[in-house]
């Protein structure tokens, strides 16, 4: 059972996890030994709350394939063991930034005197360069 918030939850059975052997370079073990994880899991077949399941639908992620189906490969540690929590508590992470809702942005406006203040530097500023054009005699 994978928690995402105190009322969310996942359960094993809705993830598929599959070890498979890792790239790159390890020596001798990364022949033999399948450490790596496989991760998949469907959006839409899931028990997710229907407004969870469309915000991760609506995320542009690479790891979000057409079909709404997740998929996380973990490779990053030499154990299968570490590798599965890893790949674990990335989809938790997916998840939780997908349903995270900011608040609305309030519009501000600069005050009269930051206005007043940006223009006067800008004014001075022009002067200097003035200053550096070529003298008539």
């Amino acid at each position: 059972m994978l928690s995402i918030s105190p009322s969310v939850s996942i359960p094993d059975d809705e993830i598929e996890l599959s070890a498979i052997r890792a790239q790159g370079s390890g020596g001798q073990n990364v022949n033999k030994v399948s450490s790596a994880i496989h991760l998949r899991f469907d959006i839409n077949a899931s028990s997710l709350p229907e407004f969870h399941k469309q915000k991760l639908l609506a995320k542009s992620d690479q790891r979000i394939n057409k079909d709404g189906i997740i998929i996380i490969k973990a490779q990053q540690f030499r154990t299968q063991e570490k590798n599965r929590d890893d790949a674990l508590s990335r989809l938790r992470d997916l998840i939780k930034d997908a349903i995270k809702t900011l608040p609305p942005r309030r519009a501000t406006k600069p005050t009269k005197g930051s206005q007043k203040r940006r223009m006067d530097s800008k004014s001075q500023r022009g002067k200097i360069k003035a200053l550096r054009g070529r003298i008539d005699d």
